[in-house]
């Protein structure tokens, strides 16, 4: 691993350089604290990868500039709040479902209050500890209920409504809330 300054529209940005012996295809991210990561195959030469970074210019600084230091103190001071307070809402849920779950997780998510894995885990947002009690709820149900119904059907729906009858009303008040 070797840490390249690499110069992108008269921008200095550090990036990792990993090579792989599992990867197939080169790999880039950029992480909310600014680190940008290249994976490469180990059959990939560094100055191919570089070559492929550089054709993502416009995609690596849109995400350096939308992951400012200040959103990812805010995501590590309220990450573990939110993470008490979901557990919480989960574990008293369940006791009225009574569904398998396996792990939580506190994400800083752009376009999502929450998700749930083929595996079972359930993600959600950290803002949600921004958020009113019931908008909170309606968020915790809606991802525990798609433990058993895995889409947006009727069944998923009256689920819901076992114990979040007003998930309706509950639901266009969350469209109006922004993530950002």
């Amino acid at each position: 691993m070797e840490i390249k300054v690499i110069k992108l529209r008269n921008k200095k940005i550090n990036c990792l350089v990993k090579t792989s012996y599992r990867a197939k295809y080169i790999r880039l991210s950029v992480y909310l604290d600014g680190r940008v990561v290249i994976t490469r195959p180990f059959f990939v030469q560094e100055e191919e990868a570089l070559k492929f970074l550089k054709t993502k210019t416009d995609w690596i600084l849109k995400k350096c500039n939308s992951t400012t230091k200040n959103d990812y103190q805010e995501y590590i001071k309220y990450k573990k709040a939110a993470y008490n307070l979901v557990k919480k809402r989960l574990d008293f849920f369940n006791k009225i479902y009574n569904f398998k779950f396996n792990r939580i997780f506190i994400k800083n998510q752009k376009t999502r209050w929450g998700s749930c894995s083929h595996l079972g885990n359930l993600n959600f947002n950290y803002r949600i500890v921004f958020l009113s009690p019931d908008l909170r709820d309606y968020i915790v149900v809606h991802e525990l209920c798609h433990l058993k119904e895995f889409n947006h059907s009727a069944d998923f729906w009256n689920l819901v409504k076992i114990t979040i009858p007003e998930y309706k009303q509950l639901r266009r008040k969350l469209k109006s809330v922004h993530l950002f």
